[in-house]
């Protein structure tokens, strides 16, 4: 699974957004939380004449086309705005759906074209994918020349085929203000849980269609701390793809690593709030609240998917 956007969210659950997060390119710790007041500024970049020359086209919210000139190398941050949407302007802070694609400035080449939900606060997201939605109206299609100071730096991302330095052009088509759905509860066709003696578990899909819905069926609840939408969590988690009962990531067998609610997938975030840690729970996830209903470069949209979770800690993000 992708890991471009943000640091150290686990990989299963991230989506694109776990690539986007500063301190994710070399699968280091989650940064400490930022404070609210950190994060009350705009980015302040303005357009410069690479990101001017660059041509982008395709349907807005779709995976799009950039042309340019490469080998690209920037030594600043720009951005142009070549959509300006018309609808309200994003704030730090805020939760945004968007689709992030990013194409290689040495080859002109894409790396990857898929929605993100982007949690607009400094340190939190890479500089370079931040100024692709950072106070712009929302509907905007935003396209950035990111040198590799404001994204991988000198070490790169091998996973996903950065080089070392290299500067990346990335196009945001900010699609909407994000708020987490609600879960319903999960009563029919759900999945049973069997535990290994190391206590890892192994979900069995039903033979039945799934559900279009959010559900959450809790097979023990704890008695800890509530997790909030504004949490750092962490848990233990398995990814099951329903139409076929495959396994797509767990961290069982492998340490758990911290992460904040906004900088998961919708649905997964949304199951977790409300609940205390020690609940273990299973909650089946409609493709709009997971990767998105088209294909996508991780094999996971358009996928109903079921996560079994044991939450382990929360606290406060900031």
């Amino acid at each position: 699974m992708n890991r471009a956007l943000r640091r150290g969210a686990p990989i299963a659950l991230a989506s694109v957004t776990a690539l986007l997060l500063a301190g994710c390119a070399g699968g280091g710790e989650a940064p400490e939380p930022t404070s609210t007041d950190a994060a009350a500024a705009c980015l302040e970049v303005e357009a410069g004449e690479q990101s001017d020359a660059i041509e982008v086209s395709g349907d807005f919210g779709a995976t799009p086309t950039a042309t340019f000139e490469a080998p690209l190398e920037a030594e600043e941050l720009q951005r142009t705005i070549v959509i300006e949407g018309d609808g309200e302007s994003t704030v730090p802070g805020d939760q945004v759906s968007a689709q992030v694609t990013a194409f290689s400035g040495s080859t002109g080449e894409q790396i990857f074209s898929q929605p993100a939900t982007l949690e607009l606060i400094e340190g939190t997201l890479y500089d370079g994918f931040r100024a692709g939605a950072d106070c712009v109206p929302v509907g905007s299609r935003v396209v950035t020349v990111a040198p590799a100071s404001s994204i991988y730096g000198d070490e790169g991302n091998e996973g996903i085929g950065v080089e070392p330095g290299e500067t990346l052009v990335i196009v945001t088509d900010v699609q909407e203000l994000v708020e987490l759905p609600v879960p319903g509860e999960w009563t029919e066709d759900v999945p049973t849980v069997e535990y290994d003696a190391d206590g890892a578990p192994t979900v069995t899909i039903p033979d039945a269609e799934p559900s279009d819905e959010l559900l959450v069926a809790v097979l023990e609840e704890g008695d800890g701390d509530v997790v909030t939408e504004n949490d750092v969590v962490t848990v233990d988690y398995q990814g099951v793809v329903w139409e076929t009962g495959e396994v797509f990531d767990q961290s069982f067998g492998n340490t758990p690593v911290p992460f904040s609610i906004s900088g998961v997938i919708p649905g997964f975030g949304a199951a977790l709030v409300g609940q205390p840690v020690g609940t273990k729970l299973l909650v089946t996830i409609p493709p709009a609240l997971g990767y998105g209903e088209e294909e996508s470069s991780n094999g996971l949209g358009g996928q109903t998917l079921v996560f079994y979770v044991e939450i382990t800690e929360t606290r406060a993000d900031g």
